[in-house]
């Protein structure tokens, strides 16, 4: 099989073994990423469930996950990046799909607009991309942009395995450690910050945002100004990955994440630009490459999936 010189980054399956290198990564994060949790346990359930995923033998989209991994030329891993096939099958994916209402008073000649906030599982069914984290030192050399379109290739690559919609949820802007938009509106409800029922999300599933969370409508014109202004906001390291999204032709309407308010977008997967445009150019390996300059190449299936760019 085709594949890219030994000294050169190339994005492949993680395996167990790669236990330890993405725990000191997860560390780099500074907290909230619930797929890439700071929890050693937590980290190594997930490399098991992707590597259940790589062996199952299936035709359609269950509830699998598929954890991604960028070496650099010295046998370093330098970034991460994971897919789920189907979200909503062990519990609720949830949204908050933002809303315009607007009140008129006749008798007071006065009209009032604001937002409001509802509760939705739009999403339940899609495939979602997420935990994409690139080590600081391997910013700004194009590894950013061939880590997010990986999971594209191997959405491409495996068709059959994944939904006929993607979803990505975006980290939301951060005050330091804390997400204002979380503090005025589940903070109170959980009893806790939003790292700690980020953790329990990882760990435990989301039941709790069932359990706990208010399931009416939330007219922001009632939070505190700092939480009302970064709903739909993504932090600023999720920026470039925010833009890249939009590239790909994912659309941002009005949904925001539970826990921080960050964008969460959307497409429909053979709408998604790279998988539209990545051509066959050995069906026998596979091997699919993308289209212009600066192509991506990948190579294989499942456990022995590769992806690397063109010198």
């Amino acid at each position: 099989m085709i594949l890219p010189r030994s000294d050169q980054p190339f994005i492949r399956m993680a395996r167990m073994e790669d236990l330890d290198a993405l725990f000191a990564l997860a560390g780099l994060s500074g907290g909230g990423m619930t797929n890439l949790p700071q929890d050693r346990e937590a980290l190594s359930e997930r490399l098991s469930w992707s590597e259940r995923s790589t062996n199952a033998q299936i035709a359609a989209p269950q509830d699998e996950f598929y954890m991604l991994v960028l070496e650099d030329g010295a046998g370093r891993i330098i970034g991460t990046a994971s897919i789920f096939s189907r979200v909503g099958t062990q519990w609720p994916f949830y949204s908050y799909k933002v809303a315009r209402v607007t009140h008129v008073s006749r008798g007071l000649d006065r009209m009032f607009s604001t937002q409001v906030l509802h509760l939705v599982n739009d999403f339940d069914g899609a495939s979602e991309v997420a935990g994409l984290l690139l080590h600081p030192d391997a910013r700004a050399k194009g590894l950013g942009a061939m880590l997010a379109r990986s999971r594209f290739l191997f959405i491409a690559q495996h068709r059959e395995r994944f939904g006929d919609q993607v979803v990505a949820e975006l980290r939301g802007w951060m005050d330091g450690p804390n997400s204002p938009f979380w503090d005025a509106v589940a903070g109170p409800f959980f009893g806790g910050d939003m790292l700690e029922a980020d953790l329990f999300n990882a760990m435990h599933g989301n039941q709790f945002i069932a359990d706990l969370m208010p399931r009416y409508p939330i007219y922001t014109s009632m939070l505190p100004a700092d939480a009302r202004a970064v709903i739909g906001r993504p932090h600023d390291n999720s920026a470039p990955a925010y833009r890249l999204l939009l590239a790909e032709d994912f659309l941002d309407d009005g949904y925001c994440d539970i826990f921080d308010a960050g964008p969460t977008v959307h497409a429909r997967t053979d709408h998604i630009r790279t998988i539209r445009e990545c051509e066959v150019i050995d069906p026998a390996v596979p091997i699919r490459a993308t289209k212009g300059p600066h192509r991506l190449y990948a190579a294989g299936l499942l456990r022995d999936f590769r992806v690397w760019k063109e010198d």
